[in-house]
């Protein structure tokens, strides 16, 4: 029997997403006993479709967060690869010829940055605090600062919804979450991201090439912003440099409060999936019972504070029962 429930304590502390289940579940009763109209269809429908966007950049963030390392451009990443694919739109570019163009500079520029931080043997975070600034300048540049839009020319991806309630968005980002835990599960690369995440040392002393693989980390996270730049300017219309701004804490936020540690070396699909849909439930429910926008920014916080915090003592917990 006392073995039985420390099975379960470790299960337990080895999975944070039944806690954040929980707290959507109680969130969302309590939005919906002030608002009714909380569970009405269509509010269910446009809260997975604002989820679908952080979703993609969420998945990269989770394979870089596990394996260590950080990528806070993310926004202004978006910021310029929307702006050219509306651009090229507006140029009389195929939409699927400019998406792809899009979704590769973004994946050109995460690369960039992992490419970086190998060189100069620098915290990624740092290298990537300082191509903020070149993503932005560049998307300035070629815009002169004024917005893009393509209103009509790009609209199936964000207009489109299965059975007239799910949104096509939610149904490809789903599809995000599936290729990140098929990676984390089944692949040699995902066994080399908690590794590396774990001891990058004792991951090179064990043969991984971990520079490549760090390189490779970064191109799928830019990979994911592409195509969440993408999915983004479909349900839109429009982009500007600023598209994105202040996303890249959203998805790291998520991430940790789907129970990766900020060391590295944990995490999955399943609770980033859970950490976005808290993060959406959250932002949702603030809105429907008229909180102030001004006292969500202070909820929005603590509750990042508070999922450190539950992470935090979750490691500690599973290292005081392996001792």
């Amino acid at each position: 029997m006392a073995e039985l429930r420390a099975t379960i304590r470790r299960r337990m502390l080895a999975n944070q997403w039944p806690f954040l289940l929980a707290v959507v579940i109680i969130l969302s009763i309590i939005a919906g006993s002030v608002n009714a109209r909380y569970f009405a269809i269509a509010n269910l429908s446009n809260l997975l479709g604002q989820i679908s966007v952080l979703s993609l950049v969420a998945c990269g963030a989770t394979i870089l967060i596990i394996s260590g390392n950080f990528d806070i451009s993310v926004g202004a990443n978006i910021g310029l690869s929307s702006v050219v694919m509306a651009m090229l739109m507006r140029n009389g570019v195929l939409p699927p010829l400019a998406a792809f163009a899009g979704v590769l500079i973004a994946t050109v520029c995460g690369s960039l940055i992992g490419a970086a931080s190998i060189l100069f043997q620098a915290p990624s975070f740092i290298i990537s605090l300082a191509a903020i600034g070149v993503f932005q300048g560049i998307a300035l540049f070629i815009t002169q600062g004024t917005i893009q839009t393509i209103y009509g020319q790009f609209e199936t991806l964000g207009a489109v919804k299965l059975l007239n309630v799910i949104p096509l968005l939610f149904l490809i980002a789903l599809f995000g979450y599936g290729v990140i835990h098929f990676i984390l599960t089944r692949t040699q690369l995902g066994r080399c991201v908690y590794a590396i995440g774990n001891n990058q040392r004792a991951a090179y002393l064990a043969g991984i090439d971990v520079k490549r693989k760090k390189l490779i980390f970064f191109a799928l996270n830019g990979f994911f912003v592409g195509c969440a730049a993408m999915l983004l300017l479909s349900r839109v219309g429009a982009a500007q440099p600023s598209t994105g701004t202040g996303m890249e804490l959203q998805a790291i936020g998520s991430v940790v409060i789907g129970g990766a540690p900020m060391s590295g070396g944990k995490g999955n699909a399943v609770g980033t999936f859970f950490g976005v849909l808290l993060w959406g439930v959250v932002g949702n429910a603030l809105n429907m019972m008229r909180v102030n926008p001004y006292i969500q920014d202070v909820i929005i916080g603590l509750l990042i504070i508070f999922a450190v915090a539950v992470s935090s003592l979750r490691v500690r917990a599973e290292k005081a029962m392996m001792e």
